[in-house]
């Protein structure tokens, strides 16, 4: 790790509170311009539609509006993505903005989290908490739980989020000869959903249909109850339980302080709702919410779940090659504060702020060489071959890659006896 971290210039590790302040500002600007040019868009269809003799384009501008609000649809991707050629109306140019810069705020209250924002930690948890309540993320139980993360990204035993799922755990058939009938047979008694998952897994339209479920939602369950986190956890793990099995004793403040601030954020959308109406709520809050979630699991699943990337157990993981487990992505560079381009970067050095990510990483790119991961593929063709690429790891083996549905591998080992050190990962990378 002193290599890596030898070759990054020295200033990017310097952390200005001032900039960071102007990245939050910008951020929210953006956030309460767009708020505010959406209130325009039921006044605006209102005074046009008595004169329309049109009213059912009316209602179907209206719904297709809100229904696409927050949605990036209409954004030009910056650094070497590819413009997205689509007219869209005034209004949903508007609203496609805003679930790209919610993940922004989001992404800035993470590196409070790694006291990246400012060199006080008064201000890093003073600023993280305020922001990440309002996105009813639980700032400190989501702190401790991300620094888990960090220390142990690709170790199937103690990595914290889409941790990958083994033969057994899915209750398929294992490959060890000497298991038992029922192991072989794959009769683990699996849940109605694991069920409709094993007939229909092949099924691209089942595929859809779970990853959106996955997109929308698996941010949230992942909080509340521990989805795609630790198998051997018990059910019904979450971060707001101060007992759970990521916490220690003396994280039990620090816990029930961000179910406080998630249950005041949850109080003001109730009190908003009943002042106004669900249905405002929805447009402005929900909506939005659930898209910028959709772009925070993207971002996380695809840059540490792709096929290429090892999986390690026990003494094969090192906090070095784990720090590698993850693939740049080039996506909306601008509004996610470049943590999808320079997602190893922040690996390496997660106190360093996202403003030195770009120079950090080119110094990276040169001392890594073929180590380093990284791809211009499309983001959503990216999430679908990791989704289904990506569906289990074998039981056994030090170093494992991640199999599809028919037990096919994008990698294998270079060498199963290897004992290679340093930040070298020991994987072939041709083709299976």
């Amino acid at each position: 790790m002193n290599e890596l971290l030898s070759v990054i210039p020295a200033h990017c590790f310097k952390i200005s509170t001032i900039k960071s302040c102007l990245y939050l500002i910008r951020d929210l600007l953006m956030v309460s311009t767009l708020v505010f040019l959406a209130s325009f868009i039921d006044p605006y269809l209102d005074t046009i539609r008595p004169n329309s003799s049109h009213p059912t384009l009316i209602s179907l501008a209206r719904f297709t509006a809100w229904a696409l609000y927050g949605y990036a649809c209409g954004l030009v991707e910056v650094g070497k993505t590819k413009t997205i050629k689509r007219v869209l109306s005034p209004q949903e140019r508007r609203r496609s903005l805003i679930s790209c810069t919610l993940p922004g705020i989001w992404y800035i209250a993470h590196d409070c989290g790694h006291r990246a924002f400012s060199a006080s930690k008064t201000i890093n948890d003073g600023v993280g908490f305020i922001l990440h309540s309002a996105l009813l993320v639980p700032y400190f139980s989501y702190r401790i739980t991300h620094a888990q993360h960090h220390a142990a990204a690709g170790d199937l035993a103690r990595d914290q989020m889409f941790v990958p799922k083994t033969r057994f755990e899915l209750g398929l058939a294992p490959l060890n000869p000497n298991a038992s009938r029922d192991e072989r047979e794959g009769n683990m008694h699996p849940s109605f959903y694991d069920e409709m998952d094993d007939l229909l897994e092949d099924s691209p339209l089942w595929n859809l249909v779970t990853l959106v479920g996955q997109q929308l939602i698996g941010w949230p369950m992942y909080l509340v109850s521990n989805s795609s986190g630790q198998f051997r956890y018990p059910s019904w793990t979450n971060h707001f339980n101060p007992s759970a099995a990521m916490f220690e004793p003396k994280h039990r403040s620090q816990v029930l302080a961000s179910g406080l601030g998630v249950g005041f954020m949850l109080a003001v959308l109730a009190f908003t709702a009943h002042q106004t109406s669900f249905l405002t709520v929805f447009k402005y809050y929900i909506v939005p919410y659930l898209l910028a979630n959709h772009w925070i699991v993207m971002l996380t699943y695809v840059q540490h779940n792709d096929p290429i990337l090892p999986n390690y157990r026990g003494g094969a993981h090192t906090f070095a090659r784990g720090t590698l487990c993850a693939v740049d992505r080039k996506f909306y560079g601008f509004f996610f504060h470049g943590f999808a381009e320079n997602h190893i970067a922040h690996h390496v050095c997660s106190r360093m702020p996202h403003y030195h990510y770009a120079e950090a990483t080119a110094a990276l790119k040169v001392k890594l060489g073929h180590h380093y991961n990284e791809t211009d593929e499309n983001c959503y063709k990216s999430l679908w071959k990791c989704y289904t690429q990506s569906r289990f790891v074998e039981d056994e083996g030090d170093v494992v890659f991640c199999k599809n549905a028919k037990g096919q591998a994008a990698r294998r080992l270079l060498d199963p006896e290897s004992k290679i050190s340093g930040f070298e990962s020991g994987v072939d990378s041709s083709d299976k």
